[in-house]
C-alpha cells in the first residue's frame, strides 16, 4: 500500500512533550535567542493534549529548573508552589509502623528545598513557556515510524489515522507527515516503542548493562480539609511485599486537600501470582494509610513503567541523526525516586550540543560528546553516586537495606565498585508450581477499587476501529509458555485489565482488550519470551490524566 505524505522539515524535532523533551526545546530556543539566529523546533506529543499521558509522584528537585527559567519563583501561574515541609520512611509490617529515623536515612532521600507537583500540570506549563519562545508543539500525534537513509536518522513518521482493524484504509483515512529534522531528540518516556528500535538498530547498549523496571500505580484523592497537610510526604517500605520484591509507597500532600497516593513494584518480583494492582489496593487498608482516605474521594487513577536501572544501564545516548533523552534513555535517581531534574538537565545537555553543531557551519551527523558531556554534569554524577542501590536488593530486602546504607550512608555514592543487575526482569518469574497463590481481599467500592472501575478514572479512550497496538511475535506462546508455566501472569500484572484467560471449547484463550490500555508498558516489559510489543496507536488516544 503506497501513501503519499505530506512532507515537513525543521532543524530540530523532539518526540515526546514531557520534561526532558519541553526543557531541550525552551534551552534551545532560548540560545537562538541569545544569539540572535531562529533555527526551527517542533514537539509531537502523542497524548491528546500536553499532559494527558503524564504521570509521576511527584516530588520536584529545583535544580534543573532554576538553570533553564531563573525567575520561575516569580511566574504567578507556575505550578511549582508547595515545598516539601515534613517528611517520614516508615518501615511497614500487616499492622504497625516503626519510623526509620533520618540518622538512618540516606542523604539521597532526603527532600528539604524540594516541591511536591502534579507533573501533568507543570508539563503544561512548560508548554507555554515553549510556545512563548516560538517552538512548535502538536499535541495527539504519535510519532510511529523512524526515517533512516544511509545509517543516519533523518526524522519521524506520524501515526495514519483511519487505518481500520483489518490494516485497511477506511473512509476516515488520514495520512501521518513524514517529519524531517537535522536532529531529532527523543523524549517517548520510559520504554519508549521508537527508543527501542533506536537501541537495536544503533547497537546503543553495546557497552551498557540491560535496563531494569518498576511499575508504579497512582492515584489522586480530596481528602478532608482537616486531614490536609500541604507539603507533607511520606515513604514507606515493607508490608504488603514479601521480603525478596522491590518496592514501596508514596503519599505525598498537594494544596486542595489533594494527595497523590502511590506505590511502586520492580518488575523483578519473582512470584508469578502476585498483582501490582492489588498490593496497590490492600496497602491502602493499613491502619496508618485508610484514615487518611475515609471521607474522602478517589478522583483520578493511573500506571506507568519506570526505568530502574540508573547509571550502568544508561546506554549510549546519541547516534547519527539524533539522540535519546529522559527517561527514554534512563535517567530517573532509583534511590531518589525522582527523575524530573534529571530528565530535564539530559534535555538541556542534548539541546545545547545541537545548538553547537547547527551553528558550526559544519554540523557533524552526530552529536557524539553526549553521553560524556551528561556524565560529567551534576545529574550524571548524581547517577552514578546513586548506581549501587537497585542491585543491592537483588539479595532481598535485609541484604538491600545494609548495603544501600553502607554504599549511600558511609560511603556517599563513592564505593570503588559497582554491582551488577540481576537478570531482566522477563527472566525473574518462577513457574506456577513453584510459586504460592496470593489471595488478595476484594475491593469493598469506598476505599479499594477493582480494575476496571479504576481504569474509567483516567479516562482512557481508544478508537476502536483501528488495528491492536499490543503485538503479538508468536499467537502460540501465550498458552503454550506463560498459561503452561506461569498460570498466565499478564491477566496480573497489567494494571488495566487488557489481558485476560477466555476458554472455547473447553481449551484455553488470550483476549486482549486493547481499550483499556494506560500505556505503562509493563506487558512490553514483564512478558517471560518478550512476545509482547508495545506500538504506538493512533495519536489522542490513551489515557487522559488530569493533574497528576
Amino acid at each position: 500500500m503506497t501513501i503519499t505524505r505530506e512532507k515537513m522539515n525543521y532543524d530540530l524535532v523532539i518526540v515526546g512533550a514531557g520534561p526532558s523533551g519541553l526543557s531541550a526545546a525552551i534551552n534551545f530556543k532560548k540560545l537562538c535567542k541569545k544569539n540572535n539566529t531562529d533555527y526551527s523546533v517542533c514537539v509531537v506529543e502523542k497524548g491528546s493534549e500536553v499532559g494527558a499521558h503524564i504521570l509521576s509522584g511527584a516530588i520536584l528537585e529545583p535544580k534543573a529548573l532554576d538553570e533553564l527559567i531563573e525567575d520561575w519563583r516569580d511566574i504567578n501561574d507556575c505550578p511549582v508552589k508547595v515545598e516539601v515541609t515534613k517528611e517520614s520512611l516508615m518501615f511497614m509490617t500487616e499492622k504497625s509502623s516503626y519510623n526509620i529515623p533520618s540518622l538512618f536515612t540516606p542523604p539521597v532521600m532526603h527532600n528539604k528545598g524540594n516541591f511536591v507537583i502534579s507533573l501533568g500540570s507543570f508539563c503544561k506549563w512548560l508548554s507555554k513557556q515553549a510556545e512563548n519562545l516560538g517552538v512548535e508543539i502538536y499535541p495527539g500525534f504519535a510519532a510511529s515510524e523512524l526515517i533512516i537513509e544511509d545509517d543516519k536518522l533523518n526524522g519521524i513518521v506520524t501515526g495514519d489515522l483511519g487505518i481500520d482493524k483489518n490494516g485497511e484504509q477506511s473512509s476516515n483515512f488520514q495520512p501521518g507527515i513524514e517529519i524531517h529534522a537535522k536532529y531529532t531528540l527523543f523524549a517517548e518516556g520510559c520504554r519508549g516503542h521508537l527508543g527501542k528500535k533506536l537501541m537495536t538498530k544503533f547497537d546503543l547498549r553495546k557497552s551498557s548493562q540491560h535496563q531494569t523496571y518498576g511499575i508504579g500505580l497512582k492515584e489522586l484523592w480530596e481528602i478532608k480539609e482537616e486531614k490536609s497537610n500541604p507539603g507533607e510526604v511520606f515513604h514507606s517500605i515493607g508490608w504488603p511485599l514479601d521480603t525478596e520484591t522491590y518496592g514501596g509507597s508514596f503519599l505525598y500532600h498537594l494544596d486542595k486537600n489533594l494527595v497523590s497516593f502511590g506505590f511502586v513494584i520492580g518488575l523483578d518480583y519473582k512470584n508469578p501470582y502476585l498483582s501490582p494492582y492489588e498490593e496497590f489496593q490492600r496497602f491502602k487498608l493499613h491502619p496508618k494509610i485508610k484514615h487518611i482516605f475515609e471521607g474522602g474521594r478517589r478522583i483520578s487513577y493511573g500506571a506507568r513503567a519506570l526505568n530502574e536501572g540508573g547509571f550502568q544501564s544508561l546506554p549510549k545516548l546519541s547516534f547519527p541523526g539524533g539522540a535519546l533523552i529522559g527517561c527514554d534513555a534512563g535517567t530517573l535517581n532509583t534511590p531518589k525516586i525522582k527523575g524530573t531534574h534529571t530528565a530535564m538537565k539530559s534535555g538541556m545537555i542534548a539541546s545545547d550540543l545541537v545548538f553547537k553543531e547547527l551553528t558550526s557551519g559544519q554540523p557533524n551527523p552526530e552529536i557524539s560528546d553526549l553521553s560524556k558531556s551528561f556524565q560529567n554534569s551534576w545529574a550524571g554524577k548524581e547517577l552514578k553516586k546513586a548506581r549501587n542501590v537497585r542491585p543491592s536488593f537483588k539479595f532481598g530486602l535485609k541484604i538491600g537495606m545494609i548495603l544501600s546504607g553502607i554504599d549511600q550512608i558511609l560511603l556517599r555514592g563513592n564505593a570503588p565498585w559497582t554491582l551488577k543487575h540481576a537478570e531482566e526482569d522477563h527472566l525473574s518469574l518462577r513457574t506456577k508450581s513453584e510459586s504460592q497463590e496470593i489471595k488478595y481481599p476484594k475491593p469493598d467500592g469506598v476505599i479499594t477499587f477493582d480494575r476496571l472501575t479504576n481504569v474509567s478514572y483516567s479516562s482512557t479512550y481508544h478508537e476502536e476501529n483501528q488495528p491492536c497496538h499490543l503485538t503479538l511475535n508468536d499467537q502460540k506462546i501465550p498458552i503454550s509458555n506463560n498459561y503452561e508455566l506461569f498460570d498466565s501472569p499478564e491477566q496480573r500484572y497489567c494494571p488495566a485489565g487488557v489481558y485476560e484467560i477466555l476458554h472455547s471449547n473447553g481449551a484455553p484463550v488470550l483476549n486482549i482488550n486493547s481499550q483499556n490500555c494506560i500505556h505503562c508498558k509493563t506487558c512490553d516489559i514483564k512478558d517471560p519470551k518478550q512476545n509482547i510489543n508495545w506500538i504506538t496507536p493512533e495519536g489522542g488516544g490513551g489515557p487522559n490524566y488530569t493533574n497528576m
